[in-house]
Order: C-alpha cells, then structure tokens, then sequence
C-alpha cells in the first residue's frame, strides 16, 4: 500500500469512530461562527500566502512538534498572511482539532481544515470545529464522492480546495467547476517535487477560478515563479514553521505581483 492508501485506511476507521457523533456534530455545525470568506480573502494583485500550521509529515518526520498554533498563527498574519491551513491529522501529521480551534481563535483571517476527507460527516465536523474551509484530494476519491463532498461543503457554506496532482486529476476536478483548485508539486507515491507541474497546468485552470500552488515553496524565488505562472495564491507550510522568522518571509512572499493567466 501507498501512504496514501494507508491514510485513507485510517480515515475510514476515524469516520466509524464518528458515526455515534453525528447528531451532535450537525448541532455544533449548526451552531458555528460565522464562516469567513476563504476565496475571497485570495484574490488581489499581489501573490496571496495560505500559511500552514504541520508539525509533521510522513516524508520529513517531525518539522515544529512543540509549535504553538495561536502564536503562530498570529506571526503569520502579521506577515500578511490572506489564510491559514491547518492539519488536523493526527497519526501522520500530529495535527488535531484543538489546533485549528486555537489558531482560528488568534486571528481573523479564514482558516483551512487541512485533512484527507472521505466522507460528508467529516466536513460536518469541520464546520462544527470553526473551518472556513475543507480540502478534497481528487486522488483519494471516484468522481461521484467528490461531486457529492463538494455538494455537502458548499451547502454549509464552506470553501473547498480541490487538490491535483496530473493533467488526468485536473480534468476531473474541472468537470464539477470548482472556484478554488490547488496544484499539489509532490508525487503522492514517490514524494518527489516539481513546481514544473504547476506550470504545466495552471494555464487550463479558467480565469474565475483562484489558482493555489502547493508543496516545494521553500524561498522567494520558488514564490515568485508560481506567480508568474499565473497562481494567485501558494499554500506553505515546512518553509514558514521552520523559518526563524516566518511573519518576514509571508511578507516577502506576498510581494510578489501575480501575472494574469
């Protein structure tokens, strides 16, 4: 099995653990803040930064274990940071919901559940934690549970990153018309990274639909290339929670100007 596939095994099991949950998660869901406008909050002439809160992954091991995610997220919107990711995935990112809870809390730009969902009643609990916004990853899912997640997202309000990886994922997630897509710069299976494949891709993402970069933005330059691809916004994360002063490198990343794909 891939580590792909060994996630989605636990997240199915995470799923069941969740079923007894269910009535009082639609309650807290209902009973949630305000949902905060995600793909409003990235668009702009400037490249928009999301900045993610990962105290782990399974490729890197561990990054920032010990991180605070209020104070962190307070240096990352001091930075200008236009959104936050976090991962609340625990056996394999040491993330959990209490993160993105107290992160949220901190600040008031929209925040990103940054998590493999498989089915509707995580996205409910999402909601019910305060996300402004969940992740779907086209390769984790057959077309008619995406359509379905995306369905169910959307209906609670929230914004939903469509995540890709090839030209054949890119063309499923197009067929549901999504106003947020991310180019995800690592294989799944290899874990190797090219920021090529953003560049091959984002000119068939169309014009009203705001163009994520992911993985691989490790400096400036790596910023200031997907901008000039046409990305309006980079998704980081293992550069800013193991950077001495993360506030200052969001700030250089959102100097850069976006060029009009």
């Amino acid at each position: 099995m891939s580590v792909l596939d060994r996630i989605l095994a636990s997240k199915l099991d995470e799923v069941e653990a969740l079923r007894a949950r269910a009535g009082d998660l639609a309650a807290a869901a209902a009973d949630a803040p305000p949902v905060r406008d995600f793909v409003g909050a990235l668009t702009g002439p400037n490249l928009a930064v999301i900045a993610e809160i990962k105290r782990r992954s399974p490729s890197k091991g561990d990054l920032a274990p010990d991180l605070d995610p209020a104070a962190t997220a307070r240096a990352y919107v001091e930075g200008g940071a236009a959104c936050l990711s976090v991962l609340t995935d625990g056996p394999w990112f040491g993330g959990s919901a209490a993160d993105l809870v107290a992160a949220r809390a901190a600040v008031g730009v929209p925040v990103l559940r940054k998590d493999f969902t498989v089915d509707p009643l995580q996205i409910t609990e999402a909601r019910a934690m305060g996300a402004d916004a969940v992740l779907l990853i086209v390769a984790a899912l057959d077309d008619a549970r995406l359509a379905d997640l995306h369905a169910h997202a959307t209906g609670l309000g929230l914004a939903v990153l469509i995540e890709v990886h090839d030209e054949a994922e890119l063309d499923r997630a197009l067929a549901i018309r999504p106003r947020l897509l991310g180019v995800n710069a690592r294989d799944l299976g290899s874990f190797a990274e090219d920021l090529g494949t953003g560049e091959r891709m984002v000119g068939r993402i169309p014009a009203d639909t705001v163009a994520v970069a992911e993985s691989a933005i490790r400096s400036v330059e790596d910023a200031r290339r997907m901008a000039r691809a046409g990305f309006q916004a980079v998704l980081v994360g293992e550069a800013l929670v193991r950077s001495d002063d993360p506030a200052r490198l969001v700030q250089a990343f959102t100097a850069e100007p976006v060029v009009t794909r």
